[in-house]
């Protein structure tokens, strides 16, 4: 028995109640992780806008206007973040984790030996309850890969033909 057919064996094992809790934590913890993020953003674009602010007090002539400009960047720059995660997190919460699916869609949790991917928000690996997890966004091209596959069935992963072993 390989590794991947041992983890197979013991997620059988496992209730629909148990993968639909399991599920839920997942969820939970890519809202907490995306809120922080937007936090974060807002709090880059208060300071770069303190920054372009106090810059206007104490500058002169061009020092002034690129000070300025740099400022208005990095506000853009952090505000289209911000902008980002938002839709994240409104695209978590259509997210249903209280169903058992068994195709790969949105909400849906995909077992095989390359790893756990989790169709839910583009949040890259997270490790959740001492679990690797890759949370893929909807949008991911990954998550259109294995869009509608079902147990069983197999897709190329890194150069490698993966077979899904659970969905859930």
């Amino acid at each position: 028995m390989t590794a991947g057919q041992a983890g197979y064996c013991i997620l059988a094992a496992v209730t629909e109640t148990e993968k639909i809790a399991f599920k839920n934590k997942l969820k939970q913890a890519a809202q907490q992780l995306i809120e922080q993020r937007i936090a974060a953003a807002k709090t880059l674009i208060d300071n770069a806008q303190e920054a372009a602010n106090s810059e206007e007090k104490s500058s002169v002539g061009d020092k002034y206007e690129t000070a300025r400009a740099m400022g208005q960047l990095e506000t853009e720059m952090h505000a289209k973040q911000l902008a980002q995660q938002i839709r994240e997190l409104a695209l978590l919460h259509e997210v249903k984790a209280d169903i058992v699916y068994h195709v790969a869609t949105m909400g849906a949790c995909i077992e095989c030996a390359a790893g756990t991917f989790f169709i839910a928000a583009g949040l890259g690996k997270q490790t959740i309850a001492g679990k690797l997890i890759i949370y893929l966004s909807p949008q991911a091209p990954l998550a259109k890969l294995v869009q509608n596959k079902k147990k069983g069935e197999s897709f190329v992963f890194n150069g490698k033909e993966t077979v899904i072993e659970a969905i859930y």
